[in-house]
């Protein structure tokens, strides 16, 4: 007998899985109720994974119900993994974005030196880039210094990180893979416009670099700062009780939540955090990224920045200011809101996970920042276009095959 469609697949997964919460909550569930209303402690979440494997086979362990946020994501999350076992995909890449530190000296040396294709790109950014910060990104992230005239500092790192992730992006589209999505963390979500053609370069360019200028203008370094912490979303509201000034800045994974504010008032929040015993570890930036703090440079960014024509993205472009996909134009005003907004980053992977299911999360930017977060979430394999400063065209060429875009190509991986 022929395997039923997916769309009758996923039909089945979710009618079974809101006929199980409907037993086990004594009323119906909605296919959009948020999990953590469901009831689900551990030992109802093993007895759970236990009831679908007797019914589909070993889809589910404990940690996928509280991964997920609503009863459609873990209905599309097991209906996802049944169709795997019933043979392999062909590999269907994302490619998601990574935020700061690309400044960072010699950050992609030797992938620069041993990649013909990443060196034409990266070349390409910097000729437009590098007049508007008034140094060479190349420099940064190739050289042995952070560069060598005019800025420094976070302007400069926020050039070289867009810089690195896009040229990393086109030198896997041109070796012939096509991802089905893109997102971007922070900073990133600019290189994700721009790949995704929401953003022409040389807007993404003036974007960038205005950015970075006006923060470092406008606001005092070391002034404020971002705290990693161990804790919920939701438990963030008691432990933030009389620090106004602390906003959550990013919301990683179900208890992965960073920190923003006046550094006085994080010190403070992070004794509270030390004395519950719950981990938790200063960044190592000088300003309250994502945060109220930044509002003078969103302010001033809506009056300096030209309106940015509007381009609709070519590709799905998901977005962590929603959380969501974001088909419509990103315009100046959304730039100026994301400085400030907090990085819906786990919403937004949750939605492209279920939406587009790619067997693949390739992560583009100087290192492995978001790939531990992805996985934590199930599902797709993850893999980074660049490890650190010792990733070369091998490591490269071991991305593009196991996408299955065909042998290293020349441009990628000539001298």
């Amino acid at each position: 007998m022929p395997a039923p469609p997916p769309d009758h697949r996923a039909a089945v997964h979710r009618e079974w899985l809101l006929d199980w919460l409907a037993r086990h909550l004594g009323r119906s569930a909605a296919e959009d109720e948020p999990l953590y209303e469901c009831e689900l402690d551990s030992v109802a979440a093993l007895s759970l994974c236990g009831d679908v494997e007797q019914e589909f086979g070993p889809l589910l362990e404990p940690g996928d119900v509280w991964s997920c946020r609503t009863v459609r994501d873990l209905a599309a999350l097991m209906c996802d993994r049944d169709e795997r076992r019933g043979g392999p995909r062909p590999p269907q890449a994302a490619f998601f974005f990574s935020g700061q530190g690309g400044g960072r000296p010699r950050t992609t040396r030797n992938l620069y030196r041993h990649s013909h294709g990443y060196r034409r790109h990266l070349h390409a950014v910097d000729d437009v880039l590098s007049p508007l910060v008034g140094a060479s990104v190349v420099a940064a992230v190739a050289g042995d210094r952070t560069g060598s005239t005019g800025s420094a500092g976070t302007a400069l790192d926020q050039a070289a990180s867009f810089a690195v992730g896009y040229a990393l992006a086109r030198t896997l589209e041109e070796s012939g893979v096509a991802p089905v999505a893109v997102l971007g963390h922070g900073l990133g979500e600019i290189a994700a416009a721009a790949f995704a053609g929401a953003l022409t370069l040389p807007d993404a360019s003036r974007l960038v670099a205005l950015r970075g200028a006006l923060t470092e203008r406008l606001v005092p370094a070391g002034h404020g700062g971002m705290t990693a912490t161990c804790v919920s979303g939701r438990d963030t509201a008691t432990l933030l009780e009389g620090e106004p000034e602390v906003t959550v800045a990013v919301l990683n994974a179900s208890r992965s939540t960073v920190l923003a504010g006046p550094v006085e008032a994080l010190e403070r929040v992070e004794g509270r955090l030390s004395r519950r015993g719950s981990r938790h570890r200063r960044l190592p930036v000088r300003y309250a990224f994502q945060s109220p703090l930044l509002a003078p440079v969103a302010d001033e960014l809506r009056s300096a920045v030209e309106p940015l024509p509007a381009l609709r993205p070519r590709l799905p472009f998901y977005s962590t200011v929603r959380g969501r996909l974001h088909d419509e134009p990103p315009t100046t005003a959304y730039w100026a809101e994301q400085l400030v907004s907090p990085v819906l980053f786990a919403d937004a992977v949750r939605a492209l996970l279920v939406q587009r299911r790619p067997t693949h999360v390739v992560e583009l930017g100087p290192g492995t920042v978001l790939t531990p977060y992805v996985r934590g979430l199930g599902g797709p394999v993850c893999v980074a276009a660049c490890r650190g400063p010792r990733s070369n065209a091998v490591d490269l060429a071991g991305v593009v095959a196991a996408l299955d875009a065909g042998p290293l190509s020349e441009q990628l991986a000539g001298a």
